[in-house]
């Protein structure tokens, strides 16, 4: 009857984030561990989701569930919480070694003095149990992937989709290589190569462009020899030695290995310039947006994308629409104050105070508003997916505040808008809505594009900008900070 420990540590951080992660970001969103941890994600289409799915199809299989932690992309993770973490999962496996280990990882973590905190804590968990002991990952594909991993690990697997519609499908495919390591099948052998480029994500989307067509080779060379083979984008605001795009490939021998992950790099190194991405200013792209054919219309604002690490408080779209002709809806922006002092005024009461450009004033000033509370909730809700289906979010305390055409979420906890759920947690028909101004970029288009008569994205500054190559990279190797912008 084999134990299996599994852990989880999922956090994707923004080095050029003004805010750091910490504490309470992992406490609102996930920080449990012992069987309640994979309790709460049972049925969902997450990867403790699919890992409760797993050991109910194997009653002989008995989990160790560790301390599983996620939060939403954004500033570098605090050393406390990362350091706790790596303390609580080595002492754990070490008090009582298991047969095998999970583990669900996003591989972008930076954290406060660690841009390679990912390898750090793998090494670390090597250590814990030892060479004889089989481990195995799945990994976001915007994980940035130090070739180490692949000495460090018996086996891994990554998100195919972009949208991420198959978290639960990467871990069953990881956990599937654990048990076929604890089968007694020779190991197999992983490798790991990396371009040496940091790219944009705008195209890497599952539905077709050049990232779709490197899946597609991907999954045609999983014959013969080749268990897995997952190419990975990179986040380019991850201020990591290894940020950038790769291929891990698990293989019977090392030459299939080798040459798989050789060939999808250089398919990818070939599609290059497709990556490439241009996109209009913000009245540009409002014009472009009001213009779209009846229906709703959703005006993204990519550089203040929670999901890409942005901190929901830039000001760029809330200045473009201070006074909208149609009817307009903007989610979100994170400032708990605002919330607080809408909850003093209550439904119906007048709010006159600054929005945005609360953090800093780095991306624009901040903007009058006066207006009205026009609703007020718990932020509770339940994703209807397809991405991360059936978890729960919890936005803390929010309101929706509005003046003339104009209505704005604020929220107390920063979660990205990007589930038809969040709408309808705030009494929002979407379909009485002209123009959806979301901060927001290709996971939004996962449950909204089809709500959608067109979707249009615009250059505003922010967090997660455009423009790579005005960023102050420290840790990226420098001849790969290459911005095809």
């Amino acid at each position: 009857m084999p134990k299996i420990a599994i852990a989880r540590l999922w956090f994707e951080g923004n080095s050029f984030t003004p805010t750091p992660t910490g504490w309470d970001a992992f406490r609102g969103r996930e920080w449990a561990d012992g069987p309640a941890a994979m309790t709460a994600q049972a049925g969902t289409a997450t990867e403790l989701g699919a890992a409760g799915a797993w050991f109910a199809a194997r009653p002989e299989w008995t989990p160790q569930v560790l301390r599983c932690a996620a939060a939403q992309p954004g500033g570098k993770m605090a050393d406390e919480v990362f350091e706790t973490w790596i303390a609580e999962v080595t002492a754990a496996l070490r008090a009582a070694p298991p047969d095998g280990v999970y583990l669900s990882l996003h591989g972008a973590c930076v954290t406060a003095s660690d841009p390679e905190a990912d390898l750090t804590l793998l090494r670390a968990v090597r250590a814990a149990v030892g060479p004889g002991v089989p481990v195995t990952a799945s990994f976001d594909m915007h994980a940035n992937m130090a070739p180490e991993i692949a000495m460090l690990l018996d086996g891994a697997s990554a998100y195919r989709t972009y949208p991420h519609v198959d978290m639960d499908a990467a871990a069953t495919r990881a956990l599937a290589l654990l048990e076929r390591a604890l089968s007694g099948a020779a190991p197999l052998h992983g490798a790991i190569r990396k371009l040496p480029q940091v790219l944009h994500s705008f195209h890497m989307r599952d539905a077709g462009g050049p990232m779709a067509e490197v899946w597609a080779e991907a999954g045609m060379s999983e014959t013969g020899p080749v268990r897995d083979a997952s190419p990975f984008g990179g986040f380019a605001w991850g201020d990591s030695p290894y940020a950038g795009p790769s291929a891990m490939v698990w293989a019977e021998t090392a030459a299939a290995a080798e040459a798989t992950a050789a060939r999808l790099i250089a398919s990818l190194a070939a599609r290059l310039p497709r990556f490439a991405v241009s996109l209009p200013g913000p009245e540009a792209a409002l014009a472009t947006a009001l213009a779209s054919p009846p229906g709703l219309v959703a005006l993204l604002d990519p550089a203040d994308n929670p999901l890409s690490g942005g901190i929901a408080d830039t000001p760029g779209l809330l200045h473009l629409l201070r006074d909208p002709p149609v009817e307009t809806v903007l989610a979100f922006l994170h400032d708990p104050a605002a919330v607080a002092a809408a909850i003093a005024a209550g439904v119906g009461g007048a709010i006159d105070r600054p929005l945005a450009g609360q953090v800093t004033d780095a991306f624009g000033p901040p903007m009058p508003f006066a207006g009205v509370v026009e609703a007020l909730t718990d932020g509770r809700f339940v994703n209807t997916g397809p991405m991360e289906r059936g978890t729960t979010v919890d936005l803390g305390p929010t309101a929706l505040l509005r003046a003339g055409r104009l209505r704005v979420v604020v929220t107390s906890r920063k979660e990205a808008a990007v589930d038809p759920g969040f709408f309808a947690l705030h009494g929002i028909d979407l379909t009485r809505v002209r123009l959806l101004a979301d901060k927001g970029k290709n996971h939004f288009r996962a449950a909204m594009a089809p709500l959608c008569s067109a979707i249009v994205e615009a250059d505003f500054p922010g967090p997660a900008s455009l423009d790579l190559a005005a960023l102050p990279f420290r840790h990226v190797p420098e001849g790969w900070r290459r911005s095809l912008g």
